[in-house]
């Protein structure tokens, strides 16, 4: 039976399991918040298409108009995620993944595709160096080693926007940006409560919850930022053991 890739839509999106995390039975709050995100996102273009599998083989990407993510740019797509995990490395379901992307694109007359990548690569963004392979380049960075890649088709870049690029707020207590695109952020922003509870340590969680407020974010942003004393520290999920290092430093 050859391999089937099919397009998450308005008609099997409470049917089909997100990738991420996978329930055959039980329900899971991250994943029950992500598919009520997607309803509305779906309406606006979003692709999410993943490998007919239950495994973890999926691109997910937007307009970048109506990308949750402070970036700006005409006529782009964005690529918020694009994973293959376990046993279903190294059969090219990335390459399939990626080119069905790039040809969407192109079907779509668009300029080009652009993601968030880093100096190093980070734990919770795609492989860079995929992207790379595929010609994507640096199209604009941040202070802080954060890099927007993209592969244009007409020359034109996308870039940041100014806001991403102040990595400042006036709050000195932990503070945290984050959206339910992701399904691994609500038991995240579980653990940040009750660890800080522990510790007694004060800390802010910011919804993200419109589109506005996704494009005027202070710091890049992949569903999940964080600040610590008014400085933007990372992209990255926190568990326990970095929560706690992070707050007694």
């Amino acid at each position: 039976m050859e391999d089937r890739f099919l397009n998450l839509t308005e008609e099997n999106l409470d049917g089909e399991h997100l990738c991420c995390i996978i329930r055959s039975k039980k329900l899971h709050p991250g994943v029950e918040a992500k598919r009520a995100w997607l309803q509305e996102r779906l309406r606006e273009g979003h692709v999410f298409r993943k490998l007919d599998a239950k495994g973890v083989v999926f691109i997910e990407y937007a307009p970048l108009e109506t990308a949750w993510v402070p970036v700006e740019g005409d006529n782009f797509l964005y690529i918020y995620c694009l994973w293959v995990n376990g046993e279903f490395k190294g059969k090219g379901y990335g390459r399939q993944l990626m080119e069905y992307c790039l040809a969407d694109a192109r079907a779509k007359g668009k300029s080009g595709v652009c993601m968030l990548g880093a100096e190093k690569q980070k734990a919770w963004l795609s492989d860079q160096a995929f992207a790379e392979k595929y010609r994507f380049e640096t199209a604009d960075t941040t202070s802080d080693g954060y890099r927007l890649l993209a592969l244009s088709f007409d020359g034109t870049k996308p870039h940041f926007a100014e806001s991403a690029k102040r990595l400042e707020i006036e709050h000195q207590e932990l503070t945290i940006y984050y959206s339910s695109q992701c399904p691994y952020i609500q038991q995240s922003v579980e653990l940040v409560r009750k660890t800080c509870q522990e510790l007694k340590a004060p800390y802010t969680l910011i919804p993200v919850d419109t589109l506005e407020k996704a494009k005027s974010l202070p710091c890049v942003f992949n569903n999940w930022a964080v600040f610590y004393r008014g400085k933007f520290v990372t992209v990255n999920l926190l568990d326990a053991v970095a929560l706690k290092r992070l707050l007694k430093k």
